[in-house]
């Protein structure tokens, strides 16, 4: 390692899950498995808002198109290398890689917080200021969120994680986690650790606290309005679209809040696994049956493009 960094330890062994080789085969078919749906979701909504016009026209499904994109990033920067190790016993990571690691699972971590921000925002303007949505919600605002999105995920955590790449490490370089997450790289690192903990835990909530207060109070302001709208066709439809929106900010908050803002979850090392995979292999495979494909624009899309490439097909032969 660079001697800039004092470290001592060059490379990290993650433990993974603990578990026997015939348990292991089980998880790695069942990961596997769950890993190609999760991509192949995920690559359906992203063709379907591309190809079809009238999806991707509509703000709403500008932003699912492009969270659908993060979704797959998100996923692919934890779990291919989980599927790794559960086939290649050692689980030996390097310094470096390690580091990156955690860096983009923090990166793309918060920028799904800011998204799941900016559709709550898109549902409250839909919903509270019909007649002016076209205007605020062009697709011109839509990609410059996105893009606030993504920048906002990339600067968060840079300065904990830069403060984190310099600390030295000596002794164990055992990470009882199948990932690199802050809290086991920190418990490796040898004191003093000064003030990158804290700095850590305050950028930390501080997203999530932030991101999490948005999204109540647009979704509750939702809420309250469709209480108060005489149509009852209109209040239906109003809260079947939000209660989708509702379970998947519900799981993606509730995992994180667990692990990371309730006291002793980042400690309780069983725990913290069972909430890590929750919300980086559940949820962005459970993202997009709830977001789209249960709903009947995305159906009606799919079916459309799957009979135009039978057409195609059939013609051909």
């Amino acid at each position: 390692m660079d001697s800039t960094n004092k470290t001592s330890v060059e490379e990290f062994v993650l433990l993974g899950f603990g578990i026997g080789q015939h348990n292991r085969l089980l998880l790695l078919i069942f990961f596997t498995f769950l890993y190609v749906l999760t991509l192949a979701e995920n690559i359906t909504i992203i063709t379907l808002v591309f190809l079809d016009t009238h999806l991707g026209r509509l703000p709403m499904y500008i932003l699912l198109g492009n969270f659908s994109w993060l979704e797959m990033c998100y996923v692919s920067s934890i779990v291919p290398r989980m599927i790794f190790d559960l086939a290649v016993p050692g689980g030996i990571i390097s310094f470096k890689e390690c580091l990156i690691q955690f860096y983009i699972f923090f990166i793309l971590g918060g920028t799904e917080c800011f998204f799941l921000s900016i559709m709550a925002l898109d549902r409250y303007v839909a919903i509270c200021h019909p007649l002016h949505y076209p205007q605020i919600m062009s697709q011109n605002v839509c990609y410059i969120l996105v893009g606030v999105c993504w920048i906002l995920g990339f600067l968060w955590y840079l300065v904990p994680a830069a403060l984190i790449s310099k600390l030295s490490f000596c002794g164990s370089n055992i990470i009882d986690h199948f990932l690199c997450d802050a809290v086991p790289i920190l418990s490796l690192a040898c004191p003093p650790l000064g003030i990158v903990p804290a700095m850590s835990q305050v950028c930390l909530s501080g997203l999530l606290l932030s991101n999490m207060a948005f999204v109540i109070l647009s979704y509750g302001t939702v809420i309250f309005t469709l209480m108060k709208t005489p149509n009852k066709g209109s209040r239906k439809k109003g809260f079947s679209t939000i209660s989708f929106h509702l379970i998947v900010v519900s799981l993606f908050y509730g995992s994180v809040t667990a692990m990371y803002l309730l006291p002793g979850g980042e400690s309780q090392f069983g725990f913290t696994k069972a909430m890590t995979l929750f919300y980086t292999t559940f949820t962005p495979f459970l993202n997009p049956l709830i977001y789209c494909l249960r709903n009947n624009q995305v159906k009606e899309a799919l079916n459309t493009l799957l009979k135009r490439k039978m057409r195609v097909i059939w013609n051909k032969e």
